[in-house]
C-alpha cells in the first residue's frame, strides 16, 4: 500500500478499462463487490505475463473480473476459479458468456475450504491466485499448495490490508482481528522453506510465492 499521492499518480498511468470490464468495474462499485485495486491488478497480470502459466487456480472469484482479465492477458491459458456466493458465481456466468471465455474460463460453485477434491483434476497447476475470505487465507495456501507444480507461484491479494497489518489504526475490533490474521499469515507464509516471497506494496498489498523446484 504505498503513500495515498504516489498510488494516485500512478493509477493515472493505467489506461481507463473500457467494454465489459469498464461495465463490471461499475458492477462492483455500485453492489460493494470487492474486486482487486487497478495497480494491484496490473502488477499480477504482468507476473502472470512473465510466467506465463497454462493453467490458473483462482480461489475467489466474485464476479469473476480477476479471472476475465487473466484470460484476457494470458490467451492461451486455462483458469479454474471457485465462489461460494451463489449470486456473484451467477452474476460470474453472465460475465464469462459476454466475454465469449467459456471455453477458457471454468466456474465452480462451492466453499474453497471444501473444493479441493473438486478441484484436484484440473491439477496440476502453474499459478493459484487467493483472493477470498482473508481470514482463511493460510489455509487455502495449505490446502492447495499440493496442487501447485514445482516452480509455480501462488498470489496472494490483500496482505496489506488497507495499512492495517503495520500501524494504520482500525476502526472496528473486528477489523483489528483480521489484520492481526494476515499480519500472522504474513510472517507464516515468508518463512516457509519451501517457497520464495516477497511482497510488493502495490493495490492492497500482493504476495508472491515461488515454489521451488
Amino acid at each position: 500500500m504505498l503513500d495515498e499521492k504516489l498510488q494516485t499518480y500512478l493509477d493515472s498511468l493505467i489506461p481507463a478499462r473500457t467494454g465489459l470490464f469498464a461495465e463490471m468495474e461499475a458492477y462492483a462499485k455500485e453492489f460493494h463487490v470487492p474486486i482487486m485495486e487497478p495497480s494491484g491488478m496490473e502488477a499480477l497480470l504482468q507476473i502472470l505475463r512473465i510466467h506465463n502459466p497454462k493453467t490458473i487456480l483462482e480461489i475467489g472469484t466474485a464476479i469473476g473480473y480477476s479471472a476475465l482479465r487473466m484470460a484476457e492477458a494470458l490467451p492461451e491459458a486455462k483458469i479454474i476459479t471457485i465462489e461460494r456466493d451463489e449470486e456473484r458465481y451467477r452474476e460470474a456466468e453472465k460475465n464469462v458468456e459476454a466475454a465469449g471465455a467459456s471455453g477458457r474460463v471454468e466456474l465452480l460453485l462451492g466453499d474453497a475450504l471444501e473444493a479441493a477434491g473438486e478441484v484436484g483434476p484440473f491439477a496440476p497447476f502453474d499459478a493459484i491466485f487467493i483472493d477470498a475470505a482473508k481470514g482463511q487465507y493460510q489455509k487455502f495456501f495449505s490446502l492447495y499448495a499440493p496442487l501447485l507444480r514445482a516452480g509455480g507461484i501462488m498470489v496472494t491479494d490483500n496482505v496489506l490490508f488497507k495499512g492495517l497489518v503495520y500501524g494504520r489504526e482500525a476502526e472496528s475490533g473486528r477489523l483489528v482481528k483480521l489484520a492481526e490474521k494476515i499480519q500472522g499469515y504474513n510472517s507464516w507464509l515468508t518463512g516457509l522453506e519451501d517457497y520464495a516471497t516477497t511482497i510488493i506494496p502495490v493495490g492492497d498489498g500482493v504476495a508472491i510465492s515461488y515454489k521451488k523446484r
